[in-house]
Parts: structure tokens; sequence; C-alpha cells
């Protein structure tokens, strides 16, 4: 059963306008303007007009005399449509292997076998949100079992919800007819016989429907159920360096996929190869006869162009394929690539090998590990922002760790509070009271002294921290600090915590 995320951009046409002429005033109204013929009305409008009572539809004579100082731009769908394809694209090359552009306002996107890697559908549809909303593009998201259903739920919720596989009756029993994609005269004629949800429709006859309507009411509902299957044709760049291979005869047995993808995977490579290239992420797509497509998902810590581990990384995960009723056609498509020059290793000439662990992280990132990192010294005298989280193959950004005093093994998120005995302003502590034991102090080293970051807040300006490494009665090591230089108490509050251990 698939897995189908539906984005929904409800001012999608005056937020692109707004991108593209950053004159127009945050707090104007702005709607945009179809027409046909000597007919004009509003096809979109932003939050500052739907708060004015204007909506779509409406005349847009009407629109202008009810509020004054309207903005009102003619529609250009053209530059609308270009805009959503490029955010396919973008999606297309974060999220999954097949994402199809759903004008006038939508992306549609296949994430079975893909979300993993994005840490699981919940953390998945918010990271999509989130990085929508923050380049001025606000958005919903759901995913469901089918097209439709995740359709509907997208324009008819205004949160981000994961719906749970097999609950989709469920969800959509109570959602308006125009949830169903139907024509505006359908819906409008389906509420004059007292029709006003999916579920109310779906509990009525078929027959009856029909005959009055057509078939399509009864395709949307089927849609919407996830009983008749809705491919979702993917968006391809041009520049997206892909090969496929089609079958006269459906292919099923996994032995046989395997041979086949490692073929794929040596064409692949032979065409990255002439264009210099290194690929970082790719996507295999599986048509089955059925008029269903599946997709699986690859990625790498850094550009490659071994025919033997690409297929591996893609063999280890045949079993998560659904041959169905056979494989019609299989593809390879290269989403993610970077440069890649040949480089001629020889044997011998250095005494000692780096040890690559590349194919441990490929294998660990493929299989929805992403927390894999490692740190990294920062240019900063304050311990928690003297280490950061890179990337494990990232080059060093030139920064060394602090070798003044010697600094813990393990360093706390956050300092935790403790009691202590102590002389002002320099004298170590004589004992100190963690988690509810009380430790006596053997040995003491310190103080050292670490100043805020002035330029970084004014409550840094006169900020001081005055650390010591101590050794208790048992042996144990401790790196502790007093907030404050112990007389003047603008340069902290004089408590104690504690900030890390050694080993």
């Amino acid at each position: 059963m698939p897995r189908v995320v539906s984005v929904f951009f409800p001012t999608f046409a005056t937020d692109r306008l707004r991108r593209a002429d950053p004159s127009i005033p945050a707090e104007m109204p702005l709607v945009v303007v179809a027409r046909s013929g000597s007919k004009r009305w509003l096809s979109a409008v932003d939050a500052n007009a739907a708060r004015l009572g204007l909506h779509v539809g409406m005349a847009a004579a009407k629109a202008q005399a009810l509020v004054h100082g309207l903005r009102a731009v003619d529609a250009d769908p053209a530059a609308d449509h270009a805009a959503l394809e490029r955010l396919t694209l973008w999606a297309l090359s974060q999220y999954s292997p097949v994402v199809a552009a759903d004008p006038p306002d939508g992306i549609v996107m296949d994430t079975e076998g893909a979300d993993h890697l994005q840490g699981g559908e919940e953390l998945m549809l918010s990271g999509l949100v989130n990085r929508f909303r923050a380049r001025g593009l606000p958005a919903r998201a759901v995913v469901a079992d089918s097209w439709g259903a995740a359709y509907g739920l997208a324009r008819a919720i205004r949160e981000v919800r994961v719906i749970a596989k097999g609950k989709t009756a469920d969800a959509v029993t109570p959602l308006p007819l125009s949830a169903l994609r139907l024509s505006a005269e359908t819906v409008i004629s389906l509420r004059t016989l007292g029709f006003q949800t999916v579920g109310e429709l779906a509990a009525t006859p078929r027959a009856p429907l029909s005959l009055r309507f057509g078939p399509e009411i009864g395709r949307r509902l089927d849609q919407m159920f996830g009983r008749v299957a809705e491919p979702i044709d993917p968006i391809r760049c041009p520049e997206i360096v892909e090969v496929d291979r089609a079958f006269a005869e459906p292919i099923g047995a996994a032995e046989t996929i395997g041979k086949y993808i490692s073929l794929l995977v040596r064409k692949l490579c032979r065409e990255l190869q002439a264009k210099g290239l290194g690929v970082r992420r790719t996507d295999l797509i599986v048509y089955r006869v059925d008029n269903t497509i599946q997709a699986l998902r690859a990625g790498t810590a850094k550009p490659v162009r071994d025919v033997a581990w690409l297929t591996k990384l893609l063999r280890d995960r045949i079993e998560r394929i659904d041959p169905g009723f056979g494989i019609e056609k299989l593809s390879l498509a290269a989403s993610m690539v970077e440069p890649l020059d040949d480089r001629q290793i020889v044997s011998g000439l250095v005494e000692a090998a780096e040890v690559d662990v590349t194919s441990l992280i490929d294998i660990l990132g493929n299989r929805g590990t992403l927390r894999i990192y490692r740190l990294a010294p920062v240019a900063s005298d304050v311990p928690e922002r003297s280490v950061q989280r890179i990337s494990p193959i990232a080059d060093e950004n030139g920064e060394t760790w602090p070798m003044t005093w010697p600094r813990p093994v393990r360093l706390m998120d956050r300092p935790e509070l403790i009691e202590v005995m102590a002389l002002l302003p320099d004298h170590p502590p004589v004992w100190f009271t963690w988690r509810g034991k009380r430790r006596r102090v053997k040995r003491a080293d310190g103080p050292e002294r670490i100043f805020g970051e002035w330029w970084r807040r004014t409550s840094e300006w006169v900020a001081v921290r005055d650390y010591f490494s101590v050794e208790d009665e048992m042996g144990e090591r401790y790196w502790i600090y007093r907030s404050g230089d112990g007389i003047d108490p603008e340069t902290g509050s004089h408590r104690w915590f504690i900030h890390g251990t050694f080993s």
C-alpha cells in the first residue's frame, strides 16, 4: 500500500507575487483576478484579503467595491505553474523519488520507502512544512494511503497530520464534498440533493448517482478510499541522469530483480563517468503491470561511481519491493550528483592508508539512522559553544580545540545546579551536593575564568564564570563553575553548576 503526501499552499499565487515584487506592503490586501471574456473573478486571495471577507470566485468588481486600496493583479497561470514545478523539483531532490505537481496549488509525492531517511513520517511532514514556511510559503501537509484522501484532508484541515495505515476511511468520512475533486457544478447539485459530507455520499447506492452525474463521482470515491489505484507520474528534470529497462514479460523474482538492478547500475555509472559526475542519491523506480509505482531511495555520504557498492545498497533493500502481478519496467535515476574526478590509486606508495568509513555511513544512513555526525571545534571560549556537530565526512573548518586548560570528556547539554560550600571569591569548593549526594572535595585546580561573549547579547557584557576541576574522595573528577566573579553581583548569580565529568 502506498503512502501519499499531499502538500497544499493556500495562498500560492499571491505568495509568488509578493516574492516577485517585494515592494508590495505586507499589510496590503492582495488578490489575483482571472478573466474569461468580459467576466472577471478572484482566482486567489491572500490572508489579508480573506480577513476582509473576500474569497475565491467573488466578482472582481464587487471585491474592489468592498475593499478600499485593494491590490489586484491579473492571473498568470504560466508563471504559477513554473513556480510550482520548481518547488516540485526541489522536493524530488530532498524527499521522494516520486513527486509530481498538483496544480494549481499543491504537490503530491509517494513517500513509501523514503520517509525513513527523514526520521519517519511525522518528522518528514513537520520538516517539510517548516522549510516551506521559512521561505514565505504557508503550507499544509497530510500523509495517507491514497492521493485522494491526502488531497482532501490537506485542504480541509489546518494542521499537519499523519493518517495511520488502514485508517483512511475513518478520516475522510466527515470531509465536505469539495474534498472529492469534483467540479463546482457537481458539488452544488449534490448539496441541493441534501448531501453534505463524503460519508453521506459514500453510503448512497452508486447506480442512481451514476445515472444522473455519470461515473466521475464513483471514480473519485474509489480513489479517495484507495479502492482504485491512482498512479503519480513523477516529474523529471532534464539534467537528471536516468537509465531504464522495459521487459517483454513481467518479472517478479528477487533474483531477477537483483540481476537487472546490477545491469542498470553499470549503465548509470558509465553515463556518470562520461560526464565526470558521482552520485549522492539514487532512485530506483519500479513500474508494475497494475499501473502502480514503487520507489526506493539510496543515499551516499560522498559522490561515488562504484558499481559494486551502489548495487549492494540497492539490492539490500529488494525485500521492500512488492512485485504484485509483475514488474514491467525498472528505472534508475541519479537524483543528486556532484563532480567526481577520476583518481589513480597506486598501492604501496603510502605508509598507512587512511581508514574510509563512508561505507558504514552509507549503510546506517539508508537504514534511517539520522544522527550520524562528528564533532568539530568552534572559535569560542564558552564551553557549550566551542563544539559543533558536522557531517562525518565534512572538511575541517580550520579551528583548533582550546589547549589552555583540560576539558572534560563528557560535557553536559545543560549545566546542572549544585549546592556548594566555598570561600569567596577565588577558593575552590570544600564539598558539593549533586543529584542528592554530597561529595567532599579532595583535590581542586582553578579557577579558570571565562568571560561572556559580549558581542552576542547584552546580558553577557559583564558575565563571568570561574571554573574548577575537582576530585572527590572516590577519585571521580568533575568540572564545576560559579556564575559570577564572587564579588560583583552584576557578573552573575554566584550560584554553582556542574558542567561536565572527566574520565
